[in-house]
């Protein structure tokens, strides 16, 4: 299956124009991960780094519930895969991870998010506090993860290419 994308209008007001970019990244992250094996997508790109396509996933799930259930929302979320004792567990794969679960977990955060967010104005201050005890509003937050999946994405594409071969955005 080929997850479609779709970029926003050109002429998009800011919401769906934010939320169209958004969208675009997430699913570009999701065809980067496509018709690979659970094994392929766990294969780390060059030693020692123990980056992969599949922590790239798990991390965003992570960050997905961080920004729009623990900031946005000001929830108490617990991580779901690194932790104070290990704060890169996303990136630490055993083995047992499989495609199924992993992005499973990634698309509920995704959902969550985006119902978090449709609760929200652009300009509205999130009700929990950034890291740096910040208040922001979902436009930053939004901008943000915009940032954040187009730089994870660029990654994807050299983990893919190195893969199979395959490139393109």
């Amino acid at each position: 299956m080929t997850t479609q994308r779709h970029e926003p209008a050109m002429d998009a007001a800011d919401r769906p124009m934010l939320e169209g970019w958004l969208d675009y990244h997430r699913q570009t992250l999701a065809r980067k991960c496509e018709d690979l094996t659970d094994e392929q997508l766990r294969t780390a790109s060059v030693p020692p780094s123990e980056l992969s396509l599949m922590g790239l996933v798990r991390h965003m799930a992570d960050v997905e519930r961080g920004w729009y259930r623990r900031v946005l929302a000001g929830e108490e979320a617990d991580p779901i895969y690194y932790s104070e004792a290990d704060p890169d567990g996303e990136f630490h794969l055993t083995g047992a991870e499989t495609w199924q679960e992993v992005h499973t977990t990634w698309q509920a955060e995704i959902d969550i998010a985006r119902h978090n967010a449709a609760g929200f104005g652009l300009d509205d201050l999130a009700k929990g506090r950034h890291r740096f005890g910040d208040r922001i509003t979902l436009r930053w937050i939004h901008t943000h993860m915009i940032e954040e999946y187009a730089r994870h994405n660029g990654h994807a594409d050299l983990l893919r290419e190195r893969l199979d071969g395959a490139t393109g955005d």
